[in-house]
């Protein structure tokens, strides 16, 4: 595996630790963001994912992911966001947006992790990756209307601001409420990524 690949993404060896809640701690378990960032989302705590299609980190906690998400608290919002650190992470990010705004991030985004992670498939050029979406019902002629659209750009650059300004060093990273970040390395491990995200949702919840 490339060493960029291995320095950008998180690594997911460590066993995860049943700690308790009162165990977390601040640059033990979790990081403050400092400037804190601004949220999209009104009312709840805000819970984004950053990640790369990539990344065989990712890969790995997207079962985890899709777990928390079937209990996610109630005063919680799940966000995904792709991180861009390389060019051919802004290709992927321009998948993942373009699937979004035509409705078929169901079909897409799991898809996007297997071709990668177990068909092998590099999904490194628009072709490649509007051949992916032609197998689950995106006409050609949609894919190119919104690949390459201001609307999808838009949202990649945002993507690329907020990669750096939550100041993530790899991927998968857990940023809550734009206060603060969490990972596999930091949380003990991906079986306790979201211990340590519903314990920060607790925290930020309450000093709301």
């Amino acid at each position: 595996m490339k060493k960029w690949v291995i320095l950008l993404c998180s690594l997911c060896i460590l066993p995860g630790l049943a700690y308790a809640a009162t165990d977390y701690k601040e640059k033990i378990h979790y990081e403050s963001i400092l400037p804190a960032q601004p949220t999209s989302t009104d009312g709840k705590v805000e819970v984004v994912e950053m990640f790369w299609y990539g990344c065989p980190h990712c890969n790995n906690l997207e079962p985890h992911v899709e777990r928390w998400l079937k209990k996610i608290p109630a005063n919680a919002e799940f966000v995904r966001m792709p991180a861009i650190f390389r060019p051919d992470w802004g290709l992927h990010a321009r998948a993942y947006y373009t699937a979004e705004i035509l409705g078929v991030l169901d079909k897409t985004h799991i898809a996007m992790f297997e071709a990668i992670h177990k068909q092998k498939r590099k999904l490194a050029s628009d072709k490649e990756i509007q051949a992916l979406f032609a197998e689950h019902g995106v006409s050609e002629k949609d894919f190119k209307r919104v690949f390459r659209s201001f609307a999808v750009e838009a949202k990649v650059r945002r993507a690329k601001d907020m990669s750096e300004r939550y100041g993530i060093k790899g991927v998968p990273a857990l940023i809550v409420n734009g206060k603060y970040r969490t990972g596999s390395q930091l949380a003990g491990g991906n079986s306790n990524i979201f211990r340590v995200v519903n314990f920060l949702v607790d925290k930020e919840a309450k000093a709301q």
